[in-house]
């Protein structure tokens, strides 16, 4: 019997999830498929690779010397899947997955006019979630993949960076700086400011690079946080204060001439945007494609 490297991925999925429930869960399988395949592969070895516990599964001896061997296929299904996605033509099928609040309301939807465009047969299912519901729903209800807007250390996901982002100061149409290109650091922290919420990848950006040049959170003369980037900017064309956002998220505000985008003069609020996936499950290649696309616009525009 020949080695099948679709055997060694569900065995892969098995140890990284504990239990042939929750990776026929993640691999869209149903249990039974998934025990059958396990079973087929031990008879293939001739040896045990799982042993239940404590009604948890645990890897044998000879599981473990096999599991970094199934790790290095799945990679390589994985990284073959990325090669080959930019000669992908005729893409078909749903494509469900998640975003965080600045991804999902101001970034995709600009980028996946144009994917869909090239691939009409692809349909798509977005959600806007907080990060840690993004990784929830990946790690327990099988979605595909998710993009957030800060690095996540859970251990039941990937994180893989896709595309760049650049956040700026912005001022009302109306404001004294909105003459100018830049400003110095000295003069946007003494200025009342309009923040996102405590927690959020937005507020965090800004706090860690003001820190960087020296100046602490408690030093800004914050005067209201909120919870959605809408808000923010409705307070800043209220004269309420200046805030800092993503340029994303103010295209239309700018265009219209409501809100300007200002330089602070040697600070950079930069950051990245996340791919955040299943250990254990291979995307779709509508998925593998879409971040390839993504990946694409950003190089382009670094």
């Amino acid at each position: 019997m020949s080695l099948n490297i679709h055997q060694l991925h569900i065995f892969y999925a098995v140890a990284e999830r504990g239990s042939f429930s929750a990776a026929a869960q993640t691999l869209h399988m149903t249990q039974p498929a998934v025990t059958m395949q396990i079973q087929a592969l031990e008879e293939r070895f001739g040896v045990k690779l799982l042993q239940r516990s404590t009604k948890k599964l645990v890897l044998t001896e000879a599981g473990h010397c096999l599991l970094p061997q199934a790790r290095k296929a799945f990679d390589l299904m994985r990284e073959t899947d990325q090669l080959m996605a930019k000669y992908v033509d005729n893409l078909k099928g749903r494509l469900h997955f998640a975003a965080s609040l600045t991804i999902g309301e101001y970034v995709l939807p600009r980028l996946l006019g144009p994917f869909l465009l090239r691939y009409p047969e692809v349909s798509v299912s977005m959600q806007v979630m907080n990060t840690s519901e993004i990784v929830e729903s990946i790690a327990n209800q099988g979605m595909a993949f998710g993009l957030v807007e800060a690095s996540t250390d859970d251990d039941a996901v990937i994180t893989e960076p896709v595309m760049n982002d650049e956040l700026m100061l912005v001022v009302p149409s109306g404001h004294p700086f909105a003459a100018r290109e830049e400003v110095s650091l000295e003069e946007a922290i003494a200025e009342p400011l309009v923040l996102r919420e405590r927690g959020s990848g937005t507020r965090q950006v800004v706090v860690e690079e003001l820190e960087r040049h020296g100046v602490q959170e408690e030093k800004l003369r914050i005067v209201s946080d909120f919870g959605s980037n809408g808000a923010v900017k409705s307070a800043v064309e209220a004269g309420l204060g200046l805030s800092v956002l993503s340029v994303w998220s103010i295209k239309n505000e700018a265009a219209l001439g409501l809100l300007k985008p200002i330089r602070v003069r040697d600070v950079f609020f930069r950051r990245q945007f996340y791919a955040v996936r299943s250990k254990a499950s291979d995307l779709p290649m509508n998925a593998v494609v879409l971040l390839d696309y993504i990946r694409g616009l950003s190089d382009e525009t670094d």
